[in-house]
């Protein structure tokens, strides 16, 4: 309305110039104007209000034309026609432009949705293939089972685990890969999937293509719909053979080093009683006429423990403790000696080959526990021919291994082999596969072996024999040691402090020590004896010393005794090698070394080296 105003305002300023002339254009240019931007119902008004003021005038005063003119009133009609018709038209197109704009703006936005859709499929189609990628490339074994058990994907692990394709396992059930005495334990694992329960890490045991059994872990779980309901399994296993091995070498090592501390303790005991027996039988046939029946059944003792503390040895030998004279060897010179009573100890069908490295690097080791060593593999490698012909070869060669030179001794025999289970138990104590015999050989071998910081190792098969491999340190260092022969001069004087934590010991020793003119006094431990000696240090003349003792041990007791009179002659005495208590010591070194066992006769001259009375023995 305000717009016709406007109009009829503006033409009717504009009345004397343009007179009659174009009296409605300006009134129907308005019209449209409304209709197009307004939309049709106010086109209808406008045009509406543009009529009356022409329709007025030509009523009451009839201008422009008399009120009876029809054809002014058919143009007007016809111009109003034409207006409504040209505003119609003006709706229409508005209506279809709003139309083709909301049209194109949902059409952008469905595109934009329709894009973004897209590329979440594309992302989840590549997230879906690393997945799959992966599931391919594991090691483990990942499986889809259906409902009723029955195999739907089998991916490059299960292949590589339990040797079946995914073409022969696709369709099959899992009792493809279950051992027969565990298919109850499948049945058990699909009624816990079924009421939707997981099984987490389960050990178990798995059957491959080719029969053999592997243990496995498996994890299980339900895959369950958009519901929740459960539609299928996942079954994933893992091969823990390799840590099976580790585990059961680690259970191995953690035995023989409890079996090596419990040796070396019953060889503690086993020395100390020993000790008593030999020095107190050897005193007794002292004292006996030379013609006394008495003496054959002392001599018979002696040999009994002397034969006893060679078990001992071996205890020690398998503890890792076994070192006695440690000095650089030539394993190559040492085989070739120990060739002939090698060979008188086999049997008859069986031969020896020897295949010796010259020139050898020397080892540094203890000569007499190398000759047990030897002995113990070759013999060992004989006895495995039983009655028939066969070969044992014994080589020694170098080689180096991080840069470092070592001696590797090969024991091979030709005998009937031993299969996985027997090799593995082979250096047990007390195993072993014959029907005579302790069964401490090789687990002596074993200990000789790792008391000189080597290895020992075994391969074996039913029918092809067994290689004993033993790997030791070389050294460059020459053999300077010399063996001298000590002498026993006339009888005993001084003040003896004997200090041992075995009664047994202490009194056999003051019997030998006061017989041999000795005045002795004895204390039952370090701290006892500390005690007594810097009570009254210009008291004693020497001191035998045990190494191994409760409340105060022989190596803290020497400090002590030093710390207050440096010169004293200290004994030290004890069932592990002389190398391995010196090394307990550390720079408090004593006057001289007696080990247990020992007779009454060792004792006197031990205690006569440490005065000074003979020369002292190296080694």
């Amino acid at each position: 309305m305000v717009c016709m105003v406007f109009v009829v305002l503006v033409r009717w300023s504009l009345n004397p110039i343009l007179g009659d002339a174009v009296q409605y254009l300006l009134q129907f240019l308005a019209t449209l104007w409304c209709a197009r931007y307004l939309g049709f119902g106010p086109g209808l008004v406008a045009l509406a209000s543009a009529l009356c003021l022409p329709v007025y005038l030509v009523v009451t005063q009839s201008r422009p034309l008399p009120p009876t003119s029809a054809r002014y009133w058919i143009s007007l009609v016809i111009a109003s026609a034409f207006c409504t018709f040209l505003m119609w038209l003006l709706d229409r197109q508005g209506r279809m432009l709003a139309e083709v704009e909301s049209a194109w703006e949902l059409a952008t936005r469905r595109l934009e949705e329709l894009t973004e859709a897209v590329a979440e499929r594309e992302r989840e189609a590549q997230r879906s293939a690393q997945l799959g990628a992966a599931v391919d490339s594991s090691d483990d074994a990942i499986i889809s089972k259906g409902m009723d058990g029955i195999i739907q994907s089998w991916n490059y692990g299960a292949e590589q685990i339990y040797g079946y394709s995914a073409r022969e396992a696709v369709g099959q059930t899992m009792s493809l890969v279950v051992p027969p005495d565990r298919l109850e334990e499948e049945a058990e694992i699909m009624e816990r999937i079924r009421r939707g329960d997981r099984v987490k890490h389960f050990e178990t045991v798995r059957q491959r293509k080719d029969g053999r059994k592997i243990p496995v872990s498996l994890s299980i779980s339900p895959i369950r719909d958009a519901k929740g309901e459960v539609i299928g399994i996942s079954h994933i296993a893992r091969d823990i053979s390799e840590r099976k091995q580790f585990e059961d070498q680690i259970l191995q090592t953690q035995k023989l080093e409890s079996l090596g501390v419990l040796a070396g303790g019953l060889a503690h005991d086993f020395n100390n009683l020993l000790t008593g027996v030999m020095g107190n039988a050897s005193l007794a046939a002292d004292d006996l006429a030379p013609d006394s029946p008495g003496r054959l059944r002392l001599a018979e003792i002696l040999t009994a423990s002397q034969r006893a503390a060679v078990l001992v040895k071996q205890m020690l030998a398998y503890s890792g403790q076994g070192r006695f004279l440690v000095r650089p060897l030539n394993l190559s010179k040492q085989i070739a000696e120990m060739a002939p009573p090698i060979r008188s100890s086999f049997p008859p069908g069986v031969k020896l080959d020897l295949q010796l490295a010259d020139p050898l690097p020397p080892v540094h080791a203890d000569a007499s526990q190398m000759q047990q060593l030897i002995m113990n593999l070759a013999i060992n490698g004989a006895e495995a021919m039983g009655e028939s012909e066969g070969l044992v070869t014994l080589g020694t060669r170098t080689r180096e291994a991080g840069g470092a030179l070592q001696v590797v001794i090969e024991v091979r025999d030709t005998g009937c082999g031993m299969d996985k289970a027997t090799s593995g138990r082979i250096f047990d104590p007390f195993f072993s596969t014959k029907f005579t015999g302790r069964g401490l050989g090789l687990a002596a071998a074993q200990g000789i072996v790792r008391g000189h910081g080597g290895t020992i190792s075994v391969k074996s098969a039913p029918g092809l024999g067994s290689t004993f491999t033993v790997v030791l340190p070389a050294t460059s260092t020459r053999d300077a040691n010399r063996e001298q022969t000590a002498k026993i001069r006339g009888p005993g004087t001084g003040s003896v402090l004997v200090v041992d934590d075995e009664e047994l010991v202490r009194g056999m020793a003051r019997a030998t020590l006061e017989r041999a003119g000795y005045l002795v006094e004895t204390a039952d431990d370090g701290s006892q004896a500390v005690e007594r000696f810097s009570a009254r240090p210009g008291q004693y003349d020497v001191v035998l010393l045990d190494l191994t003792m409760p409340v105060m041990n022989g190596h803290e007791a020497l400090q002590r005794i030093h710390a207050i009179r440096p010169d004293i002659p200290v004994i030290l005495s004890s069932g592990f090698s002389e190398v391995e208590a010196l090394s307990r010591c550390g720079g408090s070194g004593p006057a001289g070394f007696l080990q247990k066992p020992y007779t009454a006769a060792a004792l006197a001259r031990k205690m006569s080296q440490a005065l000074g009375r003979i020369p002292s023995v190296n080694g």
